[in-house]
């Protein structure tokens, strides 16, 4: 499932046609999504030579293309669902404070797995195509919707929201995806939740560094 939401992400932000690159417009989520996706696909088509010899540039063109973009910090409390609460409810306050810590270097293990994990969809994008919904007024909202179809020869369309938040210093980032009807955030939430709750946070840690570390390539199912 996992698999298929990354190759989707990647048929999003690399079928953007290319046209004159501008700065990313962060107080409209449609033109946010549309113009984060064109930007990388031009980077990713530039470095074509650089990337041929050392795929972990692919790190580097995510990083500062994608990654601002993306709130990462509210997807990894998403992901850890519950457990933030037991947190908050813990009456022991040295116990407490290294809950605490563990959600900062969760938050930061997170994002550097989020680099790795794109960074490796890169390496197997196939000529897809993307198309856009109609935007819609956001006015007095602080999430929106931004909807897509994925087009490929040969296979169904896929449908694909991706779904932003407004932040208190009132930009839009995006946070999840839901591939018909299915919430990305949703799916890795139950993929860790049983390894949070048996072996711990420090588990789930140990568990994304290590693949964060890994050299950049497409794993699948298996190395999500």
């Amino acid at each position: 499932m996992f698999k298929k939401f990354l190759m989707v992400v990647a048929g999003v932000v690399m079928s953007a046609q290319a046209l004159a690159s501008s700065p990313v417009d962060l107080s409209d989520p449609y033109k946010m999504v549309e113009q984060v996706a064109d930007n990388t696909f031009k980077r990713v088509a530039n470095d074509q030579q650089i990337i041929a010899t050392d795929k972990e540039h692919l790190r580097v063109i995510v990083e500062q293309e994608l990654m601002p973009y993306v709130d990462y910090k509210y997807a990894a409390y998403r992901v850890l669902g519950s457990y933030i609460q037991k947190v908050r409810t813990m009456t022991d306050p040295a116990e407490k404070k290294q809950a605490v810590e563990n959600i900062k270097t969760f938050i930061d293990v997170f994002q550097r797995y989020l680099v790795a994990t794109y960074a490796g969809v890169f390496t197997q994008y196939k000529n897809q195509k993307v198309e856009f919904g109609e935007a819609r007024s956001f006015e007095g909202d602080d999430v929106a919707v931004v909807k897509t179809r994925i087009v490929e020869s040969g296979k169904p369309d896929i449908k694909i929201d991706f779904k932003v938040r407004k932040g208190k210093d009132n930009e839009w980032r995006a946070y999840d995806m839901m591939a018909e009807g299915i919430s990305l955030l949703d799916a890795k939430q139950t993929e860790l939740h049983g390894v949070l709750r048996q072996q711990g946070i420090e588990h789930v840690i140990e568990l994304l560094d290590k693949k964060s570390r890994l050299p950049v390539q497409f794993r699948g199912d298996d190395g999500n």
